[in-house]
């Protein structure tokens, strides 16, 4: 469960924003403590805007977030941003060709 929601679209956008809160806040520091802190973001960031998931191969899972939602009967591509097209209500979209 902790895999698949690392997986999906807000677990990405969770690590992406958490790595970048490090980031930022360990390169305000100034301190060497603060350069390890970002260093240490730059892991979370990195694999949310790549879709790995870190903990997958953990719990038996590939380290690929599309293999992990394909084994877990989720939708394959996830993409970050919704595009014009995914937003609108059902019935638009049958309308749209």
């Amino acid at each position: 469960m902790l895999v698949g929601f690392m997986a999906s679209r807000t677990g990405r956008w969770l690590r992406i924003l958490a790595g970048a809160g490090m980031v930022l806040g360990g390169l305000s520091s100034g301190s060497p403590r603060g350069a390890v802190v970002a260093l240490a973001g730059l892991g979370p960031l990195v694999a949310g805007a790549l879709d790995l998931c870190l903990l997958g191969p953990l719990f038996g899972h590939s380290i690929r977030g599309a293999d992990i939602r394909r084994s877990l009967g989720q939708p394959e591509e996830l993409r970050l941003f919704k595009t014009h097209y995914e937003r609108l209500p059902p019935r638009a979209r049958m309308l749209l060709h």
